[in-house]
């Protein structure tokens, strides 16, 4: 008798992460979320907010559209490559952000948004803002190995916490997705409990940030070839 096939690899699912840093003392410090320790996946790590790719994200409205350079690094080593896609992922970097921390990026001063999609969105707009694409650039995109649990391709955005427009009340607390919200300094983040990937990409914020942010640089991609870990660039 021929012996089972092993089960199929998951197929990565589209997420998006953001990244938000604070430089308002002269120390450059990001947000990280302790996740809820009942969470089947990386329960009590700190991680960055973000989460998968949702439909209502190619339908939400933007007050200023990506930066030409960051929408085509999301584009490259994309098997459909799209600027709707880029778009959808720049918006659920914000959305994501929104649902899990209460904070919302954009701008508050442009006309709200008409028919906005229903759930997170709906909740979105009625803070009164706009989401701006232009604040958000790409640091880094990842995906998740075979044989997990979960997979995800996940893009990794960064933006200025100058950019939060409103700040919802009691999103985090003790039963929710993430507990815990801190401010750390970059040079000090890795020393909480974080995934490796995170790790990962710390460290690649603080050398992009060191070399001046330029837009059009390469930008690290972390996935497995051959059953190896590889580290290529967009």
């Amino acid at each position: 008798m021929s012996a089972p096939a092993a089960p199929a690899a998951l197929r990565p699912r589209d997420a998006a992460t953001l990244i938000l840093v604070d430089r308002s003392s002269g120390r450059a410090r990001v947000l990280l979320g302790k996740r809820h320790p009942g969470h089947a996946f990386m329960p009590n790590k700190y991680v960055f907010p973000g989460g998968a790719l949702d439909s209502a994200d190619r339908r939400m409205s933007v007050a200023a559209p990506l930066d030409p350079l960051v929408e085509a690094k999301l584009m490259a080593e994309t098997r459909r490559p799209s600027p709707a896609l880029a778009r959808a992922l720049a918006l659920a970097a914000i959305r994501e952000t929104f649902e899990e921390t209460g904070l919302a990026l954009g701008v508050a001063d442009c006309a709200a948004a008409e028919r906005p999609p229903k759930g997170a969105w709906t909740r979105f707009a009625a803070t009164g803002v706009s989401p701006a694409l232009d604040r958000l650039d790409l640091v880094a995109r990842a995906i998740t190995p075979p044989g997990r649990s979960r997979r995800y391709d996940a893009r990794f955005f960064v933006a200025d916490a100058s950019s939060i427009a409103f700040r919802a009340q009691g999103v985090v607390h003790g039963e929710a997705e993430l507990v815990e919200l801190v401010w750390t300094p970059l040079d000090e983040a890795q020393r909480l409990d974080v995934p490796l990937i995170t790790r990962a990409v710390l460290g690649d914020l603080a050398a992009a940030m060191q070399a001046g942010m330029n837009r059009a640089r390469p930008r690290p991609f972390y996935r497995q070839l051959s059953g190896r870990g590889w580290r290529g660039e967009l």
